[in-house]
């Protein structure tokens, strides 16, 4: 049993999914399940955490080879688990406060994180394959989960059909990638590759393939389509959950493909590596997700292109690794861990502006709710502060950390870090117009003023995500040390 501690969060997390199936069979009781599921995430998150910062228990190699143990891993165990529990929370006062409570919910959710752990542990293109297909299908099903919605039902068949055609590529990406190198395990490939023995033109395009099929569940331009109207569409719960698992999940992946698979495959002469995609991605992503969330009326949509604009900054710091090594990956990590905290408290107080059977979605719905409810508008204007990119919040070191290694980098990795700095100042704009509509204007007359929800859950979620918010931004060093720690067991 000792021989799978390294994969022990997986199991615990598959034998709770199973258990929560059990309980939701024979209980009446919907909304302990919220509870339950919670709890058995964020023990899951505790256990990786211990050996995160303790010692990585040795592994059989019939597991290593197609799942990671290493502190990358655990890392991205952590921030999944956390994302997910909060998430769960959230659920447990929203679905019942909206008469959509059914037991389903939360064993997608035990399951979708499960399939993202996977991902975010795969070093071998069949288990990449595997845990992508795991989350993305509970993905599909938690954004169509409010089956009477027509908006969530278009959310829901956009996502399923993009996420269909860009599995598709990636699939097809890692067929060329197996011919091209005889190895489907990411160090086999980067061997292959290192030594220039790879057929060149098979493996340029799997490269292509590859990055198109995992930028689209980092939700990159151009491939961010699904984005707006599958957080839109989806319960407000199940867009916090989409917003930092699957993108955290993306981002892990994404790292191990590039990093520990392809490493810098400029050596085989025909092309300069895949940093100058990477750049050319983070730039359209940054400056297009700002400015079309600058035009939203609906602050689910605003926040929807606001993830996209972060997806872009997040690629600035792996674009830099070629230069800057682990301090690039550490960056992207603290971003990650940072980006998770704080779209959680914004998503969180958007559920808690809302009314019994209505949601707060818009400007107008949140006008005057600073005032009258200065409680559930403060962790409000908290989160949205600390996605700008103010200190001291755990946002503005997840930026600082990102532009830093840009800049590091030098050559055009300073532009891009100025772009990113202007394309953040754009988003100030965005963001500080929710705080002006919470503080600053009266509810119109045919407006009817939101009455906060009296939810434990969600208030018990909004206290640790605004903790950690605060706790990163106030002692940034000791959560960039695990993130240096993660990162050092992929790059040196």
């Amino acid at each position: 049993m000792s021989a799978l501690m390294g994969v022990s969060p997986l199991l615990l997390l598959v034998a709770a999914g199973l258990a929560i199936m059990l309980v939701d069979a024979f209980s009446d009781e919907r909304t302990e399940l919220a509870l339950v599921t919670a709890a058995s995430l964020f023990v899951v998150a505790g256990l990786a955490g211990v050996m995160l910062v303790g010692e990585v228990p040795a592994t059989p190699e019939v597991v290593t080879r197609y799942l990671a143990v290493d502190r990358l891993g655990l890392f991205f165990d952590v921030v999944i688990c956390v994302g997910a529990g909060l998430s769960a929370l959230l659920a447990g006062g929203y679905l019942r406060e909206h008469g959509l409570e059914r037991g389903e919910f939360y064993v997608l959710i035990i399951f979708t994180a499960f399939g993202a752990m996977v991902l975010a542990r795969a070093v071998d293109l069949l288990s990449i394959f595997l845990g992508l297909e795991t989350m993305s299908l509970g993905a599909y099903a938690l954004v169509a989960y409010r089956r009477t919605s027509a908006r969530a039902v278009e959310g829901a068949v956009k996502y399923f059909l993009l996420g269909s055609f860009a599995a598709a590529i990636l699939l097809f990406g890692s067929a060329l990638l197996y011919g091209a190198t005889g190895h489907t395990d990411l160090a086999g490939i980067q061997q292959v590759v290192a030594a220039g023995e790879a057929d060149a033109t098979l493996a340029v395009l799997a490269l292509v393939m590859l990055i198109v099929g995992l930028a689209f569940k980092l939700g990159a331009v151009p491939f961010h389509m699904w984005v707006p109207d599958a957080y839109e569409g989806a319960v407000t719960p199940v867009t916090t959950f989409m917003s930092v698992g699957v993108k955290a999940a993306a981002v892990a992946v994404l790292v191990r493909v590039l990093v520990g698979g392809f490493g810098d495959p400029a050596s085989m002469g025909l092309y300069t590596g895949w940093t100058p995609v990477i750049l050319l991605l983070a730039v359209a992503t940054m400056v297009y997700g700002n400015l079309a969330a600058l035009a939203q009326t609906s602050v689910k949509r605003m926040l929807a292109y606001s993830s996209v604009a972060h997806a872009g900054y997040i690629l600035v710091g792996l674009a830099a690794v070629h230069e800057v090594g682990s301090f690039a990956v550490s960056s992207v990590l603290y971003y990650i861990a940072a980006y998770t905290v704080s779209n959680v408290l914004a998503f969180g107080s958007l559920i808690l502006m809302g009314s019994k059977g209505k949601e707060a979605v818009s400007y107008d719905d949140l006008a005057g709710a600073g005032r009258r409810h200065p409680m559930a508008a403060f962790p409000f204007a908290i989160g949205v502060l600390s996605l700008l990119g103010m200190p001291p919040t755990a946002g503005f070191f997840g930026k600082y950390y990102v532009f830093s290694a840009a800049v590091q980098a030098g050559g055009p990795m300073i532009w891009v870090a100025v772009i990113g700095v202007l394309a953040s100042a754009v988003g100030a704009y965005y963001y500080l117009k929710v705080i002006v509509y919470l503080f600053m204007r009266e509810p119109q007359e045919d407006q009817p003023i939101a009455v906060p929800m009296q939810s434990l859950y969600v208030t018990v979620a909004l206290v640790l995500a605004g903790y950690y918010v605060v706790k990163m931004g106030v002692t940034p060093s000791r959560y960039l040390d695990w993130a240096v720690s993660a990162a050092s067991s992929l790059v040196g």
